[in-house]
């Protein structure tokens, strides 16, 4: 980085062209996204390479994009968005504010205009919005040799040319064919032959979370995308996938640490943008635990009699928590990867239990003794035994019952993760520990 910014200020252009031209297309934009100067960022990104010039500007993030589209010309933003595969013209657009987009479209060709607008209509995070419509379609009727004349033909402008898909006349997928196929296929062989017609494939509606899914299952690289007639309209490629991969797992730790979910960088979202996606679900559990402070002060008189029963406390706490938390994390990760169903919750359940009986047992048995041994006071011992026991128990079948109800109710089960798991378990840990103290103690 520190070079390419020396030979600009020394204006050797064509050395920059030269680490350009041979560059790998990601390091590229990496270099790019490094220069701070606004006026440097333009002239270095016009020295690229045409032929690079749209898969660097795809690798970009959206405030250089913004920063580069509101220096350009209109004939260069017509030629950009030219370039550009079809998804990522349609992820460009849909990260930039109104007034660019309009600018945009407005240097746009109609057909490309038409065609950005129809997959914009698909509801967000549908396979609909994440496919791409560049891919090559052959015909059933077609030999090998033509397969390949048309793949040569119009294969310089499609995103993949690995897999490709056979229609009809009315562009029902028929089946699928990989180029390795045809490769090792006989030139006269017609493609009906040795098409696969057994093929995956998803439907424009389908959620980007299962289609996902679909890709970790079937280790494919592309799927197509059907409408509600069977017709073809795009394929999703895998490069796509990981970045969604990437967003919903992002999207998973900020809902199970307490936060609204946000897709800008850390460092490019402002303070009152954090305070916002955190104080929401900082003041809910605030509150909610504000009922074990009123638990504990109810049984104030307790500890007058019984000094040693409030420093345990954040031992249950703090243990309930961490079994909890053990338990969600699981099952949420489980139900996300397709391994956990909501039919198998009584296996799930009944699993958790008997991790959580051997798991409090030994928690339980190894500070009965530490504090019998400490305190020389067994029924204490025994009050905080038992009150531990009941309290891992609890929160195991919570980090179960509590992210597999919220999937039942078609709500995010990362929601029912570690702090809300703790407050609960906080609360219900505390009352026990009291009712067993106060019979065992007679107070």
């Amino acid at each position: 980085m520190i070079k390419i910014t020396q030979l600009f200020d020394e204006k050797k252009f064509l050395e920059i062209r030269e680490i350009f031209n041979t560059g790998n297309i990601a390091d590229i934009a990496s270099m790019l996204e490094e220069v701070e100067n606004q006026e440097q960022s333009t002239v270095l990104f016009k020295l690229l390479p045409k032929n690079k010039a749209a898969e660097v500007f795809a690798y970009l993030s959206p405030d250089k994009q913004q920063i580069l589209v509101e220096s350009f010309s209109n004939k260069e933003i017509s030629n950009i968005i030219q370039e550009l595969y079809i998804d990522d013209a349609i992820d460009f657009i849909e990260e930039m504010p109104a007034n660019v987009v309009e600018r945009v479209l407005k240097n746009t060709d109609k057909e490309t205009r038409d065609i950005i607008n129809t997959i914009l209509m698909y509801p967000e995070n549908s396979a609909g919005s994440l496919m791409t419509i560049e891919f090559v379609d052959l015909k059933s009727n077609m030999t090998v040799q033509e397969a390949f004349a048309r793949i040569r033909r119009i294969g310089i402008d499609k995103e993949t040319i690995n897999t490709c898909y056979v229609t009809d006349s009315t562009r029902i997928l028929q089946g699928v064919v990989s180029v390795k196929t045809l490769l090792l296929s006989e030139p006269d062989t017609n493609i009906e032959k040795i098409m696969t017609t057994n093929f995956i494939y998803t439907q424009t509606g389908e959620d980007q979370e299962q289609v996902a899914q679909m890709f970790r299952k079937y280790d494919i690289n592309a799927l197509p995308v059907v409408d509600k007639e069977q017709r073809l309209v795009g394929i999703i490629t895998v490069d796509d996938i990981i970045d969604i991969i990437q967003e919903e797992n992002t999207e998973d730790f900020q809902k199970m640490a307490a936060m609204e979910p946000n897709a800008d960088e850390y460092l490019k979202t402002s303070v009152f943008t954090h305070f916002k996606k955190r104080i929401g679900w900082l003041l809910i559990l605030m509150i909610s635990s504000m009922l074990t402070g009123a638990i504990i002060t109810a049984y104030e008189q307790a500890f007058l009699i019984i000094p040693a029963l409030i420093g345990f406390i954040p031992m249950f706490m703090n243990t309930g928590g961490n079994s909890g938390t053990q338990a969600s994390t699981l099952i949420i990760r489980g139900m996300a990867m397709g391994e956990i169903k909501l039919k198998d919750f009584f296996k799930v359940f009944l699993k958790e239990m008997r991790v959580a009986l051997v798991v409090g047992l030994v928690l339980a048995i190894f500070n009965f003794f530490r504090i019998y041994l400490l305190n020389k006071d067994a029924v204490l011992a025994l009050v905080v035994a038992i009150t531990l026991y009941f309290t891992v128990i609890l929160a195991k079948l919570l980090g179960v019952i509590l992210p597999m109800a919220a999937k039942k109710f078609k709500l995010d089960p990362a929601l029912m993760a570690s702090p809300l798991i703790t407050t609960v378990v906080d609360t219900f840990s505390v009352m026990f520990y009291f009712f067993i103290a106060s019979i065992l103690f007679n107070l």
